[in-house]
């Protein structure tokens, strides 16, 4: 039988950015179309997930980006210590998921064997491939490897009732999206597999990617797992929309939003 989890999407970062540069071959329109930067706490009775684990501070400052919450503090306003979470999933190795390496003592990591395997093999030698990544992220990953703390998947994987990670890569080769059940049914979150929810509703994929044709593979993919009502149950990485299409936790809280509910009527 499987549990059924709650998700809470926290938002701890902001970009302002043009639309032109969020898709594959521009946009025309060329209007503000800015991105968040989440990370998301997935929790049932018995268990907690931490997927993706943000950036810190000093490398939003020397990436441009504006950090608007410590993850940390993200956390705790819902209630979870960080240095108790036990696992963490890292959808990618990218400087805006796989960061804050302190953060997470007493956790596994769970990762796809593919990922490792890219970021720190020969791809990494071309700068326009490995400027997503950073260096003291991918080594601090390698030395959770010789501590016993990172858990290799293989493609698709269950690492609880109701929770299952599913490889997908495109965006980054080994990139993977979590598919989780809930009370309103299978939830998959995105993280980088999408963007935007426009990067999958015009089938063009933002302009950052190992492989264009498996990130519109990975869309595909996704409405598979989320089955029934693919486009209110696919949650893509970096939209604000995900702030406006779902409820906050509460008035003080408004950029922590629950994914286990339904999404507000418009």
């Amino acid at each position: 039988m499987s549990d059924t989890y709650e998700i809470h999407a926290l938002r701890y970062g902001h970009d302002g950015r043009k639309s032109s540069q969020n898709f594959l071959g521009g946009d025309s329109h060329d209007v503000d179309m800015p991105l968040d930067y989440f990370v998301w706490a997935i929790r049932s009775e018995t268990r907690t997930f931490v997927l993706d684990t943000g950036f810190s501070a000093d490398m939003g400052s020397k990436r441009g980006r504006t950090l608007i919450r410590p993850v940390a503090e993200g956390l705790a306003a819902i209630g979870i210590d960080h240095a108790k979470v036990q696992d963490v999933i890292i959808s990618h190795l990218h400087y805006d998921h796989a960061g804050n390496n302190d953060m997470f003592p007493e956790a596994t990591f769970h990762l796809q064997d593919t990922e490792m395997e890219y970021a720190t093999g020969r791809c990494m030698c071309h700068k326009t491939i490995n400027h997503p990544f950073e260096v003291e992220d991918v080594v601090t990953m390698v030395r959770r490897v010789y501590e016993g703390k990172v858990c290799f998947h293989h493609r698709d994987e269950e690492l609880a009732p109701g929770l299952s990670v599913h490889h997908v890569g495109g965006h980054s080769r080994g990139l993977q999206v979590v598919r989780v059940e809930t009370a309103r049914g299978p939830v998959v979150l995105g993280s980088d597999a999408a963007h935007f929810y426009a990067n999958m509703e015009r089938a063009q994929p933002f302009p950052v990617f190992d492989n264009a044709a498996a990130v519109l593979d990975g869309v595909r993919r996704m409405k598979e797992l989320a089955g029934q009502d693919p486009e209110d149950r696919i949650i893509p990485g970096h939209d604000p929309l995900v702030l406006e299409r779902y409820r906050p936790v509460s008035a003080d809280l408004h950029d922590i939003v629950r994914l286990d509910h339904p999404p507000r009527t418009p």
